[in-house]
């Protein structure tokens, strides 16, 4: 599974070059996750812009990474393609995730 990261002041972008998460590659997946995010910023987005498929074992390795960062990090999703965006509405994810339509919408300063 292939990864990239970047960091800006106060983000991670962790960005998937994958167009599949599936069972074949969860355990990859996570693997690369943990070190990829391992001592970074306190929010990371993972940029899901080339994925074009999900199943459960894609979805479990995402829940689990974002698990691995504890609780004083927070992951958040950006760029979900309509059918990997149903797959989160339909597992209810959707309120476990902010789920943001592009990575540019996820960097985008907020009034929270």
């Amino acid at each position: 599974m292939a990864l990239s990261s970047t960091t800006t002041d106060t983000t991670q972008i962790i960005t998937v070059h994958s167009d599949r998460i599936d069972a074949a590659m969860a355990i990859q997946f996570k693997e690369d996750m943990r070190n990829e995010a391992e001592g970074g910023a306190a929010r990371v987005v993972l940029d899901l812009t080339g994925v074009e498929f999900i199943d459960s074992s894609g979805l479990g390795a995402i829940v689990a990474s974002m698990k691995q960062l504890g609780r004083d990090r927070r992951l958040d999703l950006a760029g979900l393609n309509p059918f990997v965006e149903k797959v989160f509405r339909l597992t209810r994810m959707d309120t476990v995730f902010k789920l943001y339509p592009t990575l540019d919408d996820a960097l985008a300063p907020t009034t929270e």
